[in-house]
C-alpha cells in the first residue's frame, strides 16, 4: 500500500484477482469461527453452509473441496455418480431440486461427504421438491453471521489493498464505515464504485472523492 499508483495511466475495467483458496488467507473472528472450524475439521459428512452474499462462503467451500478431494457439482451428474467422490454444491438455488436430491442420496448410500452452500437460510427456502427439504434438515447447519466492526474493517482494508489504493489517513476507513451499508455486499459494492470513480477521474482516494458517492 506504500507504492504510489500512476493514476494517469489507469483505465476502468473489470477484472478478478487470482485466489488460491488458502485457509491462512481467510480472516476468522466470532462472526464465522464456528463455520470455519467445522469446515476445516470436516466435522460432519453432510453440511449446509449459509452465509450472506460476499461473506466468504464460496472461499470457505473451496477450502473444504481441496481438503476433501471433492468434485464441484455443475450439472455434471454422470461424472458425479460414476466417480464416487465427495461433493461440493456451491449455491444450492442454481440447480434443479430433484437432481440435488439424487446427488444427496448418492452420497448417503456411498458414505461420501457433501457440502452445500446457500445465500438463504435453510428455514427460509421454499422447496418444490419436499423430499429434498427433508433430507437437508438432517444436515449439520453452519452459519456465517453478518460482519461486526472488526470484520468490516478487515474486509475494507483488504479490498482497498487489492485495488491498490494509497491510504494516507485512517480517517478514510472511519468515514466509509460510518456511512456504508454495513454488510459484506455493501462493503464490496462501495469499494468497487470508488475504484471506478478514482480511475475515471484520475484521483487518489480521499474523503472529498468518497463524498461524491456517499
Amino acid at each position: 500500500m506504500s507504492n504510489q499508483v500512476d493514476m494517469s495511466k489507469q483505465k476502468s475495467f473489470n477484472y478478478k484477482f487470482i485466489n488460491n483458496h488458502n485457509e491462512l488467507n481467510f480472516f476468522v473472528n466470532n462472526t464465522n469461527s464456528y463455520a470455519f472450524n467445522a469446515i476445516i475439521n470436516s466435522d460432519s459428512n453432510f453440511s449446509f453452509l449459509f452465509g450472506p452474499k460476499k461473506s466468504g462462503k464460496s472461499y470457505l467451500a473451496h477450502i473444504w473441496l481441496k481438503k476433501n478431494n471433492a468434485i464441484k457439482y455443475n450439472d455434471n451428474d454422470e461424472l458425479i455418480l460414476n466417480q464416487k467422490k465427495n461433493i461440493l454444491i456451491d449455491n444450492l438455488l442454481f440447480y434443479n431440486e430433484e437432481k440435488i436430491f439424487h446427488i444427496v442420496n448418492n452420497c448417503i448410500l456411498n458414505n461420501l461427504k457433501i457440502l452445500i452452500t446457500s445465500n438463504n437460510k435453510l428455514n427460509d427456502l421454499k422447496f418444490k421438491y419436499k423430499d429434498l427439504s427433508s433430507r437437508l434438515k438432517t444436515f449439520s447447519y453452519l452459519e456465517i453471521n453478518q460482519p461486526n466492526d472488526e470484520m468490516l474493517l478487515t474486509i475494507l482494508t483488504k479490498l482497498l489493498i487489492d485495488k491498490q489504493f494509497v491510504i494516507n489517513s485512517n480517517e478514510i476507513f472511519e468515514y466509509i464505515l460510518r456511512r456504508v451499508d454495513r454488510t459484506y455486499q455493501g462493503i464490496n459494492e462501495i469499494v468497487n464504485r470508488l475504484d471506478i470513480l478514482s480511475l475515471e477521474k484520475k484521483r487518489q482516494l480521499t474523503i472529498p472523492l468518497i463524498k461524491e458517492i456517499l
